[in-house]
């Protein structure tokens, strides 16, 4: 499996899917199964038992996982969807860089 180039904190916009062109921000990514959470996105219901949490039981809506190739990274400078590509700055690490505005995605 290729390494993922969508962190945590990301914003992303969804390109295909019933989600299609909703942004939100990455809550958590797995990448072995080479899926996302984004905040808001792909509600989905889950029945609950009554437990100390939550002592009257039903259902919650949370957040579902949404396929890595379904969504791109929003450029922070340029804000539209955009590939990512990698550099070397002047300390020998890698930094992400927005292929459309050649802007760096990491600062910091």
């Amino acid at each position: 499996m290729p390494k993922m180039k969508i962190r945590a904190g990301d914003k992303v916009r969804v390109m295909a899917g019933k989600e299609n062109k909703k942004t939100g921000k990455v809550l958590k990514t797995m990448p072995k199964q080479g899926r996302i959470i984004v905040e808001g996105l792909h509600m989905i219901k889950r029945a609950v038992k009554p437990n100390q949490k939550n002592p009257q039981g039903g259902f919650i809506q949370r957040e579902g996982s949404v396929d890595i190739s379904n969504v791109m990274l929003l450029c922070p400078s340029c804000d539209e969807p955009a590939r990512i590509g990698y550099r070397t700055d002047e300390g020998g690490e890698r930094v992400r860089v927005c292929r459309k505005c050649e802007a760096d995605i990491d600062k910091g």
